[in-house]
Formats: structure tokens, sequence, C-alpha cells
């Protein structure tokens, strides 16, 4: 990568700069948008979905996911054989911090419930979302070389809730799905009820 190097002392008067070469780019590669929907899958190869060799790294974004049932939280899982099962075993770690709407609480804990331990369970990506009309969840999944023979697949998640007692919660995830085959597709649904509403983007990182 090349140095970015100013032609003068002072930035205010730089009149050009060196270029930057190197740098990752973020691809779109494909949307969904619930519809009192049971599940979201990204498929490798289908609907022109791409997870393979091609990125070694995707971003998942999910944004307004509005759960059908009050209380119930996104989760996701993974699939070594074109999603015919989504049940990848699972390690991973939890925290998040959150304060109450009416400032009467808050905290930074650890979410021994929502952790996994050589799980092939569904992984939790939130807390209880509330299901009022304005309540939703927001956030991003990374998932890491998925299609490595050789390693694990690491995965690190973030997001906020509108949770269902009136609470603001930030969420840490993260942990590697202990597997050292390719993983090509990803399935994501509420805990209990459906995907109401809101969608979730898949992006390839160069």
């Amino acid at each position: 990568m090349s140095i970015v190097k100013l032609n003068n002392q002072g930035v205010k008067n730089v009149t050009a700069f060196g270029s930057i070469t190197g740098l990752g780019s973020m691809t779109f590669i494909k949307k969904l948008t619930a519809s009192s929907s049971g599940t979201l899958s990204f498929v490798d190869g289908a609907s022109g979905v791409v997870l393979d060799n091609t990125y070694k790294e995707y971003l998942f974004t999910f944004k307004d996911i509005h759960p059908s049932a009050d209380n119930s939280r996104l989760t996701f899982n993974l699939s070594v054989d074109g999603g015919s099962n989504y049940n990848v075993t699972k390690t991973s770690t939890y925290f998040y911090a959150y304060n109450f709407e009416n400032g009467s609480g808050s905290g930074l804990e650890y979410n021994a419930s929502g952790d996994l331990a050589q799980s092939t369970g569904f992984q939790e990506l939130t807390t209880e979302i509330g299901a009022d009309a304005d309540q939703c969840s927001a956030g991003t999944l990374q998932l890491f070389n998925p299609s490595s023979t050789t390693f694990v697949k690491h995965f690190i998640a973030k997001s906020n809730d509108a949770q269902s007692e009136n609470r603001d919660y930030t969420n840490y995830i993260a942990g590697y799905g202990n597997t050292t085959s390719a993983v090509d597709a990803i399935q994501f649904k509420m805990n209990s009820g459906n995907i109401d509403a809101g969608d979730i983007c898949l992006y390839g990182i160069a």
C-alpha cells in the first residue's frame, strides 16, 4: 500500500494527495425483505447469491427488523450442504449494554443465556425485540472466509434493539462455526414467530 504524502506544510494548503491502493471495497450482492417471513436464507448460487471463495469476508446488514411476536430474538445458523440443514456447531460469547427509556436503570452485562458452547442451535443476534409498531432492531454480522476447508468460520455481530421492556440494548456477539467444511448458506429467523418486516442485505468485502 502506498503512503499518502502532503506536498506542503499545512493541510489547509494542500493541493494534491498521493494515492492509496490496496484497500478493500464493499460489493452489494443480495437484499432480502421480510413480510411475515418464517426465515430469510442466503444460499450460494441461488437467486444471485454469492457465498463462496469470491470474497474472504462477507457482511450482512439487518435493518428495521420487526417481529410478529413480542419478546422475540433474531437468530442465525450456518449450513455446509447448500441449505439442506442449518446446524453447524458453534461456540460464541455475548455481552450487552442497556439503558431504560425513563432512565431508571442501566448496565453492562455478560449474557450467558445467549452464548453457545459447541451447540448446533441458532445463535442469537438480539435481545427481546418489542412488537410495538415503532420497535425494531438493526445491526451487522461479519462472516470471515466461509469457503475455507482448513479453518473454523469466525463471525462478529453487533446490534441495537428497541427492547420489549422499553430499554435500549446494544449487543456484542462473536464466535466461530467449528467446522472445516465450506459454509455455503446462512439462515436468519426469529426464535418465536415470524420476521414481520425489515430487510437483510449481503455484501462481499474485497
